[in-house]
């Protein structure tokens, strides 16, 4: 299909991170964009402010007419009268992958795949291009804060970055000329039924890289992916693994940035400073700065865009940074990165009482990974755990956050309904209260800064 003849597209599910980026970037071609979605959002409000016309009822009457295609992301549920109706109509319809890999197909693109880490990763990535003499576009899993956006457009830059998700093995759609792996572990089991199919199509993304292209694999991946293509470089990298051929010297602290040195085949780049905070996100700084390597940018453009890299939203976000009170907002919601992430917030703040609320996401990720997620969330001083957001799915009988507290040191964790959260905050000694998940967790975040401000100033 050659998208130079869509004129008129129309977006089911708009708002999602990856649907939006694609709605951002035909709008910035001129083109006509319409769009569905079930709640509005921040989001949502910017993209109406960019020219987007969207609607969030499920009218048929709303398609627009015409429409040369339909785009739609496996999220909308099946029972959308509106994909029903499109259907009906045989207007052309594809997945948001597949639009992604036609618009990254005729370009050097940079796929970034992993259970954790791919959108901080890819962003790096986009970030220390976008500031090089090689540019790039990238479409974006998060909301970049130095663009607030997750779309980055160069107009005459041969390099794409792209996040390839596993959901739904939308990755399986891209070909690229350079391939990063940054995790593996077992997730969306609803999709692959288990950990091993999941590895053998993670294997599949990898073998899809082209010819001359390069594989970048966290060296705890090396065994577990084989790259065994011709004509293909492979590298690994670490945050700490001497065996690795890129991996950190001589990591330090410094007021709350983590400066370093990175060992490379191509000799150690030295006097680098990362702009955003989380021992978690040296290692992906690690896996970016590779690439840039491996791809030909110099030093000197890698370490001042570093320093200059602002972060994510939802990705160690600060919301309050004070010396009598810090909060963080983060996205992880599988208990692998909900461990890093609570583990970089220890490094950061060693004797300080942490607090976390935590909503899961998904009814099947909780009934499969419950007495992970309490391990992890163990690592807290106390939790405040949320009813489960379910996304795209149905309840399922007997699985609720309960799963996770009855597998937890209950003197840590209490389960409460949101309506009851701000007043459950006040009840429970902290220096340190972070939310995390990847649900509709977002919307308390204001509601509680504001009140931690609040309430701050009142018992001062």
């Amino acid at each position: 299909m050659n998208l130079n003849n869509s004129h008129i597209l129309y977006f089911l599910g708009v708002g999602g991170i990856g649907m939006s980026a694609l709605a951002r970037y035909f709008n910035k071609q001129g083109k006509q964009v319409y769009g569905y979605d079930k709640t509005p959002t921040k989001l949502t409000e910017q993209l109406i402010e960019e020219g987007i016309s969207i609607h969030f009822d499920d009218d048929i009457n709303k398609i627009p007419s015409p429409v040369d295609l339909v785009v739609y992301t496996p999220a909308i549920p099946s029972t959308l009268t509106l994909l029903a109706e499109i259907r009906k109509r045989n207007i052309p319809l594809k997945k948001r992958s597949e639009v992604l890999g036609l618009l990254t197909a005729n370009h050097k693109t940079i796929a970034v795949a992993g259970t954790h880490g791919k959108t901080t990763v890819s962003t790096l990535i986009a970030h220390l291009f976008n500031n090089s003499k090689k540019g790039c576009n990238a479409f974006l899993g998060g909301i970049a804060k130095n663009y607030n956006s997750n779309l980055i457009l160069s107009e005459n830059s041969e390099y794409m970055v792209a996040e390839a998700d596993e959901y739904d093995k939308s990755f399986l759609q891209l070909n690229p000329y350079y391939s990063i792996v940054t995790a593996m572990d077992a997730d969306h089991l609803d999709i692959y039924g288990n950990f091993d199919q999941l590895s053998k199509t993670f294997q599949e993304f990898v073998s899809q890289t082209k010819q001359s292209g390069s594989v970048l694999l966290n060296k705890s991946l090396e065994k577990r992916i084989i790259v065994d293509k011709e004509n293909i470089s492979s590298y690994t990298y670490s945050l700490k693994d001497e065996h690795s051929d890129f991996y950190v010297r001589k990591l330090d602290l410094e007021s709350g940035s983590y400066c370093f040195s990175i060992a490379s085949p191509f000799g150690d780049i030295t006097n680098l400073q990362l702009g955003m905070p989380g021992l978690v996100n040296v290692e992906n700084a690690v896996a970016a700065v590779a690439i840039s390597k491996i791809v030909g940018l110099d030093d000197e453009e890698i370490r001042k865009s570093l320093k200059t890299f602002s972060g994510i939203k939802r990705r160690f976000d600060y919301q309050i940074n004070t010396d009598k009170l810090v909060y963080i907002d983060d996205y992880a919601h599988h208990p692998e990165e909900i461990s890093r992430f609570i583990g970089s917030v220890r490094d950061l703040y060693p004797s300080k009482k942490i607090l976390g609320i935590f909503q899961p996401h998904l009814y099947s990720r909780t009934r499969d990974f419950a007495s992970s997620f309490a391990q992890s969330l163990n690592l807290l001083d106390n939790l405040i755990l949320l009813p489960i957001y379910p996304a795209r799915e149905l309840p399922i009988p007997g699985v609720s956050s309960n799963l996770i507290s009855q597998e937890m040191e209950h003197k840590k964790v209490i389960n409460i309904d949101p309506s009851a959260l701000l007043e459950s905050i006040e009840n429970i000694p902290f220096d340190v209260i972070l939310t995390i998940g990847a649900g509709d967790i977002d919307k308390f975040v204001g509601p509680i800064k504001e009140h931690l401000l609040n309430y701050q100033t009142t018992t001062q």
